[in-house]
């Protein structure tokens, strides 16, 4: 056994050294070879898989190497990092072997196996724990995306349940941040894999159709180059033009955005035009292809985007244009150079590798935000979460100061979030803006190009409805401080109150009665309770008598308990019935639930619980749109739950989105075919008609999936009717 684990170790060492040669030099090589046969004799057959684990290591690293460009350092933190926690090497000694520092990226890959070791799943808290190494060194967030990438790969090889966890982690989380490193490869790839296995249905059906059409996709994406090499060559400049197909997770956008089928679709593609230039030819190269491609073609004025003259904040730049080609079909013509597709495919690692050339990108900035936000102690799990999705897109406006500094904001952020990107104390004082020399309230939504000067007031100061104005994490981080301040500062004036009029009437102040004072009077906290009296909410004569008041009780209040058939029924929302059984948890029957108003299930769906903050249980779809985040945020908060017995007696209501030519009569052939139904009936109808189409939604009563899928097919056969979705 240890003779193949050696041969499998051998094997790792020349694939790497073999595929990547100018990675190690010769005496790095031969070092690397006998620290990986030390570890082979280290490694127990009935540890691991080591075959399969070797194989796993190979595959992150090349993807580490070729797919995001990071190098030595991160390698060898990825090969070595189980032998540094075994205590076989030292960092000390691999550093001064490989004349290479991975002090901050083996300590960074520890923490993570340790987290990952107490919980496979990546729990929220788990996530901020997380980040607190992410923030020492980003090459760990890179080589973390790396493993999960290789893990999507192999995703047949798990358990059903593992798999629809990392995928929902994987559509929730990894492909965000992939996308916010820069790496839209891997983004695409993580999307559409998650889909894969969320739902399969749907990403077979499209990848079925995109291979169908693929002949004449091809055929037209040459009529539509052809023309334009022969005019670019003339520029004389090396170039390449490519036709790229969108990913199936986009098309799927598309389909569900647009609410209409695949064969309306017309944009499944972009052609993209790159240009093999010296650095400060750039430029001049893709804005003279941008002209061609206009003159030959017609230009949609409102899909220019010009990340050339300002690049994104994680590094992007290309010259994008959308243009009526051959068959008047809508074409996206990306332009770039060649650093700037490596840049747009590898990411924040290859933005390094040019980074002598280029400026450095938003990404330190980022980084400053992510850990404002991780120094916030108030800040829970949960709202972390929610303060780092802020940070994820990178959609962005750009405003001017005065003196015409530029300042990139997301999308969205209003005059306030721009007072507090300056400075938190401008921010804290903030009282308006003047936008292009106009006055605008704090709340004014800022457009690209906007000039802002921020209108301060020595007596402003924030408050709680702050929190809805602003959309950046640094603003909300910041607000949420002052906030505490001045709870802090109230509450302690409350308790100083409550200290010397309890001191004036000869009372003998507790703490712990108070704490039960606070309690019946409904706060959640005693320190809420103090704010109350210094706001002078709460008459300090009737706290007086209520604290002595507690003395006279000689009977403890006795805590309310409610078993699960007495939780109340929302009248909004369907509840179970005798006859409609659902299997909770571990095979529990007869647990009261209530349908999510969400996604709406009914009998026959694929279904999850979710404990609410009340204690009862919802009932949500497996692919109801809030799933992956409740799923990835609150996994603890899940339980299995699956239809049983039969539906008898019950329906539920269902609201169906149909879309069709607008022809005479067909609405009255639907609500017709409603009506011959013997088991289903019509709540409700609303319809609206415009351009020659009408769209509508039916409100029907159904008792169970099966029904459902009946009704929708003949509503699909009505001559007019276009499409039917859920």
């Amino acid at each position: 056994m240890k003779t193949t684990q050696t041969h499998t170790i051998a094997t790792l060492y020349r694939k790497i050294v073999s595929a990547h040669s100018n990675l190690f030099a010769y005496d790095e090589r031969k070092e690397l070879k006998n620290i990986f046969i030390k570890f082979s004799n280290q490694v127990s057959p009935k540890e691991q898989n080591i075959e399969k684990h070797i194989s796993t290591k190979i595959k992150i690293t090349e993807i580490l190497l070729s797919e995001i460009g990071l190098g030595k350092a991160a390698v060898l933190s990825i090969l070595l990092h189980e032998m540094v926690e075994k205590k076989l090497l030292s960092v000390e000694e691999i550093e001064k072997t490989f004349n290479t520092q991975i002090s901050s990226i083996m300590q960074g890959m520890i923490r993570v196996q340790e987290l990952y070791a107490r919980n496979s799943s990546l729990e929220t808290e788990n996530f901020r724990k997380l980040f607190l190494t992410f923030a020492q060194d980003i090459r760990v967030i890179l080589i973390i995306i790396a493993e999960h990438l290789q893990t999507m790969r192999e995703l047949d090889t798990a358990s059903e349940e593992d798999r629809q966890n990392t995928a929902r982690e994987s559509s929730f989380l990894y492909a965000p941040l992939a996308h916010r490193m820069g790496l839209y490869a891997i983004k695409t790839e993580l999307e559409d894999l998650s889909l894969k296995y969320t739902n399969r249905d749907i990403y077979r059906e499209i990848a079925t159709k995109i291979n169908e059409t693929k002949s004449s996709r091809d055929q037209f994406i040459s009529e539509f180059i052809t023309p334009l090499k022969q005019k670019i060559e003339a520029l004389g400049f090396t170039f390449e033009i490519k036709g790229r197909t969108k990913s199936i997770n986009s098309i799927y956008n598309k389909i569900k955005k647009q609410n209409t089928p695949f064969e309306n679709i017309y944009d499944l593609f972009a052609i993209r035009i790159i240009f093999d230039v010296p650095f400060e030819k750039e430029k001049a190269a893709c804005w003279q292809a941008y002209s061609i491609v206009a003159d030959m073609y017609q230009p949609n004025p409102k899909r220019l985007r010009d990340w050339l003259s300002i690049p994104k904040t994680n590094g992007y730049e290309s010259l994008h244009t959308t243009v009526l080609g051959p068959e008047g079909r809508w074409v996206e013509v990306q332009i770039r150079s060649v650093r700037m597709d490596e840049v747009a495919e590898k990411g924040l690692a290859a933005h390094w590798k040019y980074k002598g050339i280029k400026s450095e990108s938003g990404m330190d900035e980022w980084l400053k935000n992510i850990r404002e936000i991780l120094e916030n102690p108030e800040l829970n799990a949960v709202d972390f979460m929610d303060e780092f999705k802020l940070n994820l897109y990178d959609k962005e406006v750009f405003v001017f100061t005065p003196n015409g500094d530029l300042h990139k904001l997301p999308k969205g952020a209003t005059a306030l979030d721009f007072a507090f990107s300056i400075h938190t104390a401008l921010g804290s004082k903030c009282v308006g803006a003047q936008v292009n020399g106009k006055n605008m309230p704090i709340k004014y939504v800022l457009n690209n190009g906007d000039q802002v000067k921020v209108l301060t007031s020595p007596t402003q100061k924030p408050n709680p409805a702050w929190l809805k104005v602003v959309t950046t994490s640094r603003a909300k981080t910041k607000i949420r401080q002052a906030l505490k301040d001045v709870e802090f500062k109230d509450a302690e004036m409350g308790r100083e109150t409550i200290v010397r009029r309890f001191k004036n009437w000869k009372i003998e102040l507790d703490d712990g009665k108070l704490s039960r004072l606070a309690k019946k009077k409904g706060f959640k906290t005693v320190s809420d309770f103090y704010q109350e009296i210094a706001h002078e909410k709460l008459d300090m004569h009737i706290v007086r008598d209520a604290y002595l008041d507690l003395d006279k009780q000689t009977l403890p209040e006795q805590p309310e308990s409610r078993k699960a058939d007495s939780f109340s029924k929302d009248t909004n929302v369907e509840t179970s019935s005798k006859e409609d059984v659902l299997v909770i948890g571990e095979n529990l029957k007869g647990i009261d639930f209530k349908l999510a108003n969400c996604c709406h299930p009914i009998y026959g769906d694929d279904v999850f619980g979710f404990v609410s903050v009340s204690g009862g249980i919802k009932i949500h779809r497996t692919d109801c749109p809030n799933a992956p985040q409740m799923i990835a945020r609150l996994g603890y908060r899940i339980v299995n739950a699956r239809w049983s017995g039969k539906s008898i007696g019950s329906q539920y209501p269902i609201t169906l989105h149909i879309v069709g030519h607008d022809d005479i009569g067909i609405v009255t052939n639907v609500t017709s075919l409603i009506s011959k139904e013997k088991n289903i009936s019509l709540r409700s109808i609303s319809i609206d008609s415009s351009a020659g189409l009408f769209q509508g939604n039916l409100t029907i009563m159904v008792s169970d999936t099966k029904e459902l899928e009946d009704i929708v097919k003949k509503i699909k056969l009505v001559k007019g009717v276009k499409s039917v979705s859920r």
